[in-house]
């Protein structure tokens, strides 16, 4: 079994203003810089053979490089904050990505995402921190914005937990086109 999601990555020139927001937050487990990325869709456990199905139909998706830029904070839980995170302006290239690869999904038998697309970079993984600390630890940086960068490709990555932070593995590349 495979535990795969497809991921836009964060340049590494942008990865320190991300690093800057990472602290003053009891109960953070702080992401490491090498597992920064913005989920286009979770697909969960896999197997060998869906795991290939499922290459091959991402590596039909076509869809033009985007320009992005991170803006703000937020979490997720509202009585029991469980992450923070940066979030992704959201632009019509993005949203469109996102909904080839939850085709893609549903190509494969995997049932709909739940949840609404938000565009994010995870942050921390939170235990124990109340509404209160999270709101207090957001509201000075809520008007973080980082510099434009462009993506020109998208991943499908395998996560692996063990001690400590996940790890992240690109098992894939997807080239998006120029405009």
């Amino acid at each position: 079994m495979y535990r795969l999601f497809a991921a836009l990555p964060v340049p590494t020139d942008i990865a320190p203003g991300l690093k800057v927001l990472q602290k003053g937050l009891t109960g953070a487990s702080w992401r490491p810089e090498r597992n920064f990325h913005i989920t286009l869709r979770f697909f969960g456990d896999l197997t060998h053979d869906n795991a290939r199905d499922l290459d091959e139909m991402l590596g039909e998706i076509r869809a033009p490089e985007m320009e992005l830029r991170l803006e703000g904070v937020g979490w997720f839980g509202r009585r029991e904050p469980s992450a923070v995170w940066a979030r992704v302006r959201e632009t019509d290239e993005l949203r469109a990505l996102s909904g080839k690869c939850e085709r893609a999904a549903r190509r494969l038998g995997l049932s709909p995402d739940r949840r609404p697309f938000l565009p994010h970079v995870t942050l921390a993984y939170l235990h124990g921190a109340t509404p209160e600390e999270v709101t207090a630890w957001a509201q000075p940086r809520h008007a973080y914005c980082s510099e434009s960068f462009w993506v020109n490709t998208f991943h499908l990555y395998s996560s692996h937990s063990g001690k400590g932070p996940s790890r992240y593995v690109a098992e894939a590349d997807y080239v998006l086109e120029g405009v």
